[in-house]
């Protein structure tokens, strides 16, 4: 059998944690770990997962980020694959059983996601056709906005080995930083089942945090930098850092903040120069 790792990193999520993990505890594929990484919580989350002592691992840290929860978690698995959930999330239960199966039928597949249903302050609502999920190479479309959820991943552990983990320098947009990494070398692979439901609307979400693209352009910045790209995708990669830098700039000038904003056009001035050198 195959093992999972399963990690779910949690906040001050006692409130709603326990529907994650018990989601976890029903899936028809039995041959995992779970693994719960406590990041400092001060409201009920340790009395809630006290109530499934011998069920799962937790690990206790002070409260560093969920990149950082993640990190340990994934270093702390044991399993061939990875499985990611957060903790406002749910799978249903066949998820894992769908992975496991497309994974030992592509065995040179390195990362997979499935689609996922969208709940909005317990509505189901439809995302927009920019948020697609497309299956492949998929680098490009992936540098206007983050297609790769980590709730409805599954990937090789050695996969972690060849890119790295979440960058925990960043508070935010980790993961869209982390799934360029992966989408720049290898293709992401689609199950075009819906097996996750992604819940939203609640006010700790950090999608919800403001000025979410100053973490999107670091990101850009870091891959362009490490010299690993294609011709193309460099100059689509220099590209998107140019728009997103000027859209960003005129929020900063809207604000008042006109040092920021010349510096994030001269960022997008400087990027140019250096592609149009190459």
């Amino acid at each position: 059998m195959v093992s999972v790792s399963v990690i779910i990193p949690t906040y001050n999520r006692g409130w709603i944690i326990k529907e994650a993990i018990d989601s976890v505890l029903a899936q028809t594929y039995k041959g995992y770990e779970l693994i719960v990484v406590n990041d400092g919580s001060t409201d009920e989350t340790a009395a809630v997962l006290n109530q499934y002592s011998g069920r799962l691992q937790v690990i206790d840290q002070e409260n560093q980020g969920v990149s950082s929860a993640r990190n340990r978690g994934i270093a702390s698995s044991s399993g061939e694959l990875i499985a990611l959930l957060d903790s406002d999330d749910l799978w249903l239960p066949e998820k894992l059983d769908r992975q496991v199966a497309f994974f030992r039928e592509y065995p040179k597949a390195l990362i997979c996601q499935t689609q996922e249903m969208w709940v909005r302050n317990g509505k189901r609502v439809n995302p927009g056709k920019r948020h697609k999920k497309l299956s492949g190479k998929i680098f490009v479309p992936s540098l206007s906005l983050c297609l790769v959820s980590p709730s409805a991943v599954m990937f090789r552990k050695e996969l972690a080995g060849m890119v790295g983990l979440f960058d925990e320098k960043l508070p935010a947009c980790e993961d869209y930083d982390l799934w360029l990494r992966v989408s720049s070398r290898f293709p992401v692979h689609l199950i075009d089942e819906f097996l996750i439901i992604k819940r939203g609307g609640h006010s700790d979400q950090l999608s919800r945090s403001p000025g979410l693209d100053k973490y999107r352009i670091e990101a850009i910045k870091k891959i362009i930098h490490q010299g690993k790209l294609t011709k193309d995708q460099q100059q689509a990669a220099v590209a998107k850092l140019k728009e997103k830098c000027l859209i960003y700039a005129a929020g900063c000038q809207k604000r008042g903040r006109l040092k920021e904003a010349r510096d994030y056009i001269r960022l997008a001035d400087c990027f140019v120069a250096k592609a149009y050198e190459g």
